[in-house]
């Protein structure tokens, strides 16, 4: 069956002829029909550091996916044939302290597919039942990108939004996302901070209420204007850029929140005892999604209607087309790309 793989160590992605992957009899055997392109398959194709010190080809990339089981294991009663899924890509142990404490999410034995193991950006995959979850209704291509939206998810909803202000800082796809889930959760004022003007305005399209380039206005003293001095109740830190983290902290009122997904790629100084100590922040640090919360969280959300996530998804390429597909991201030009795999 044809793969997006990694070969060898060198930039550069390649599509070529793999295997059919077997199906265990714990495992559902799924033909994969939408996935989702992520910042980790590009830092995988150009081969930097990151990847160097991970990566270990040969390797099917490929870890946000939705497709329909086409077999199902001896020892799998929850699923049937036919049925439209995707998976939680993150496969733990089950028997570390984090997984028997209900914090799978940041098991220490993690293998991730399409980073650890061969992944899904080939017409076949192979997952373990207790991973899959159902689609019920929700369609493939919005299916295929539950992984990255559920990172958006568990970094707005693990503390309280309803009647907060919340700050946004980082609009790539998933703070995007994340404005659409402040709103729908009942903030009372969202703002999306970026330096992208491509990127404000979808998450303008997303609900934010104010959209700000820190490069065009002063971010703190917009913050103060809009929140009669006190900063914001939630600040969701999407980017990682060390300039961006210590606006988070500045942003944030004292006794304020600062949810932290962006993954800055070295050490970031801050002045811990004024910007965090003294004001008295929570801090949290977000990984993943939480298993299984925040995937039946987004279910809900999804189905109901309370958020629809497709303003974000700007580009649609089939498999073959991945030169295309990494070239739309480089360009600045694409919200999240989303391949075709279905043959």
């Amino acid at each position: 069956m044809k793969a997006i793989s990694k070969l060898s160590r060198e930039p550069g992605l390649v599509v070529t002829d793999v295997p059919a992957p077997v199906c265990g009899p714990a495992d559902v055997l799924i033909k994969v029909k939408h996935a989702g392109l992520c910042g980790t398959d590009m830092h995988i194709a150009d081969w930097d550091a990151w990847a160097r010190g991970r990566i270990h080809p040969p390797l099917v990339l490929g870890h946000e996916f939705a497709g329909e089981i086409v077999e199902v294991g001896d020892h799998v009663t929850a699923f049937k044939t036919g049925e439209l899924v995707n998976a939680e890509g993150h496969i733990i142990c089950d028997h570390c302290r984090q997984c028997r404490m209900g914090d799978g999410h940041i098991c220490r034995n993690t293998s991730i597919i399409g980073v650890d193991r061969d992944g899904a950006f080939t017409d076949l995959i192979a997952m373990p039942a207790t991973n899959v979850m159902p689609l019920n209704g929700i369609p493939t291509s919005v299916g295929a990108i539950m992984d990255p939206l559920g990172n958006a998810f568990h970094t707005v909803l693990s503390t309280e939004i309803s009647g907060n202000s919340v700050l946004v800082i980082g609009c790539g796809p998933i703070g995007c996302w994340a404005v659409g889930i402040a709103k729908a959760a009942g903030a009372k004022q969202v703002i999306a901070s970026d330096v992208q003007g491509r990127r404000l305005k979808l998450a303008k399209a997303m609900g934010a209420d104010v959209a700000l380039n820190p490069m065009e206005v002063d971010l703190n003293e917009s913050i103060k204007d809009l929140t009669e001095g006190e900063g914001m109740d939630v600040v969701c830190e999407m980017s990682g850029h060390p300039t961006a983290i210590n606006q988070a902290f500045k942003a944030a009122r004292f006794g304020g929140k600062v949810q932290l997904l962006g993954l800055p790629s070295g050490e970031v100084p801050i002045n811990l005892s004024n910007d965090v100590i003294f004001k008295g922040l929570t801090l949290y640090g977000v990984i993943g999604r939480r298993m299984y919360e925040t995937w039946h969280k987004m279910q809900s959300f999804l189905s109901s209607g309370l958020l629809d996530p497709t303003p974000v998804i700007t580009h649609t390429f089939k498999l073959d087309q991945i030169d295309e597909a990494l070239e739309a991201i480089r360009s600045g030009e694409a919200g999240k790309v989303i391949l075709e795999i279905e043959s």
